[in-house]
């Protein structure tokens, strides 16, 4: 890759759900659905993302935990600006490579504040980290 001229792994102009979020689109994340306080989204697992061991970094697997979250805690209103994240807790519990889904779902839904979690799951359908989060919504 050239730095003076990065090629970005997805189509910048993808919407997440009506928010143009570079990140997620540079990592080449496909939103599949966010309804009724449920989410799904999901990624290729590309040699750029692995750390030493060859498996999804933990910061690319918490940044598509922490999206999934804020995606069903949107849906659950008529929320156009987005939700901020004011807590995450995050397990590792086996390795995610190759294509991954990541499914959120909304625990308790308030005013302002939703409670969330959200799993990465593998090709085999099998559960490789787990989150719950606190997710504010911004009005």
């Amino acid at each position: 890759m050239n730095l003076a001229d990065p090629k970005p792994a997805g189509d910048l102009s993808t919407e997440f759900f009506g928010l143009k979020i570079p990140f997620l689109a540079h990592l080449g994340v496909v939103p599949e659905y966010a309804e009724g306080g449920k989410s799904r989204i999901s990624l290729v697992v590309r040699p750029e993302f692995e750390n030493s061991f060859q498996i999804a970094h933990g910061g690319v697997v918490m940044t598509l935990l922490d999206f999934a979250m804020g995606a069903a805690a949107r849906s659950t209103t008529n929320q156009p600006l987005g939700a901020m994240t004011i807590d995450m807790s995050v397990s590792f519990l086996r390795p995610s490579v190759g294509n991954i889904a990541v499914e959120g779902t909304v625990l308790k839904a308030g005013k302002t504040v939703n409670y969330c979690e959200a799993v990465v799951l593998n090709e085999a359908g099998e559960v490789t980290a787990k989150a719950s989060g606190t997710f504010m919504l911004r009005k």
